[in-house]
């Protein structure tokens, strides 16, 4: 792609560059995404594809809902259809507001985006060099270090970043030019926010000394997206022999000695996938240590959005989840009963018990006589036998007819248990929190 200089130039040729999809803008009203789109809205090309507006209200500030309406409100005069997406941005994730802000933004994003559908952001060169500055203060590797993606897969369609190769003065100048109206977001000011102060205090002093900073930076970044190119071949290739599909877990031992080029990447993938946050430094430290730990200890490092779990020498991560109170009961007629984890227990098929059984949890000690067994067993025993995790058995139901233990999920069922549902023609089931 050449370097053109006007944003409409850089638009119409990077759609004519692209696949013939249809086209929404992500629109905060701020000014960047506001010269995004009324460029695009000039361009017969850019309509023809369907365009339209996806505009995310936080609810973080008093006049966020003014923020939506005047979005709407130039959508509008534009003639294009103009989507608000109400989110809840959960406080006190641990890793910040702006974070956890982010994180809702683009799962909403995620939900709205249509098959197919490429969804455009405003992002621009000097955005790019602002993320590989804070990825660097983070200790990030190559694939941090090589910035934003310009292309990547969104929900069901693709996340586009067009404008990457385009200065910020760029885009202010067409504003200037057109005389457009923008949302000024004053948490956009306040420098105590990380990438605010980058991008008020020290980028400012880097180019006054360093005029050739923000090319310095992105330079560097184009050699470290194509390093991690190279390695990510390495390390998808090992992931695949790592893996477990059955249960999502990773082979702790191989993991560890892997190269940390190939390591560190291959977790984040691995988390990613499972939709949670990736570690910092000294998380990914501890986890390292933690892979020493000697046998019979369940080691579990956490950090906001995930924890992680090293069991049977294998990693194993799932999203936090409130402590499961041990006295929890409920009576169940075979209706789909929500457990303390977000698990469920549902009778396959549809059916109602004659008389309701008492769902309990462990209390430590219980001991079940499966139908098949000469002797009654102690549950721990017989998690340990079939590998259940030991965070999934604290919420594992208990089934009780009176006082008697009749079956345990659907693991076991003593004669007395397996009388009753084969009796029913239908038979508990476990859908553990996934």
């Amino acid at each position: 792609m050449s370097n053109p200089r006007t944003l409409p130039d850089a638009l119409s040729q990077a759609i004519d560059e692209h696949p013939d999809a249809p086209l929404c803008v992500a629109f905060s009203g701020g000014p960047d995404s506001t010269a995004l789109l009324h460029a695009l809205a000039a361009l017969p090309h850019a309509r023809a594809r369907g365009l339209r507006a996806l505009h995310v209200d936080h609810g973080l500030h008093a006049d966020s809902g003014i923020w939506s309406a005047q979005a709407q409100a130039l959508c509008a005069t534009l003639e294009v259809d103009c989507q608000v997406l109400r989110v809840d941005v959960p406080r006190g994730s641990g890793d910040g507001l702006e974070a956890a802000a982010r994180r809702a933004r683009y799962a909403a994003f995620a939900q709205a985006i249509r098959p197919g559908e490429w969804l455009l952001l405003g992002h621009h060169r000097d955005d790019q060099a602002e993320t590989v500055l804070l990825k660097l203060l983070r200790g990030a590797g190559p694939q941090g270090l090589g910035g934003m993606r310009a292309i990547r897969p969104l929900g069901a369609g693709q996340l586009w970043r067009p404008l990457l190769a385009l200065p910020r003065e760029v885009l202010g100048a067409y504003l200037q030019a057109h005389r457009l109206p923008c949302i000024e977001d004053p948490s956009n000011r306040n420098t105590m926010l990380a990438r605010n102060h980058l991008r008020h205090e020290i980028l400012p002093r880097l180019r006054r000394h360093f005029p050739q900073a923000i090319d310095s930076i992105l330079h560097s970044a184009a050699l470290c997206r194509a390093a991690d190119e190279s390695l990510r071949t390495r390390w998808l290739e090992a992931f695949g022999a790592l893996h477990d599909v059955t249960t999502g877990s990773l082979d702790a031992t191989a993991w560890l000695a892997l190269d940390p080029a190939l390591r560190e990447p291959m977790l984040d993938h691995w988390l990613h996938a499972r939709g949670l946050s990736a570690p910092t430094a000294a998380q990914r430290r501890q986890i390292q240590r933690q892979c020493h730990a000697r046998a019979g200890q369940q080691p579990c490092v956490r950090w906001p959005g995930a924890e992680l779990h090293i069991w049977k020498e294998r990693l194993w991560a799932r999203a936090p989840r409130p402590p499961v109170e041990p006295s929890w009961t409920s009576c169940w007629h075979g209706e789909a009963l929500a457990l303390p984890d977000g698990g469920q227990l549902v009778l396959e098929p549809v059916a109602r018990l004659p008389a309701p059984l008492t769902v309990r949890l462990r209390q430590g000690g219980e001991r079940i006589r499966p139908a098949d067994d000469r002797h009654s067993r102690e549950l721990r025993d017989l998690f340990q036998q079939i590998a259940l995790p030991p965070w999934q058995r604290e919420a594992c139901p208990l089934l009780y007819a009176g006082n008697e233990l009749v079956a345990v999920a659907d693991l076991w069922r003593t004669a007395r248990g397996a009388a009753l549902f084969d009796a029913l023609g239908a038979h508990p089931h476990w859908q553990r929190a996934s």
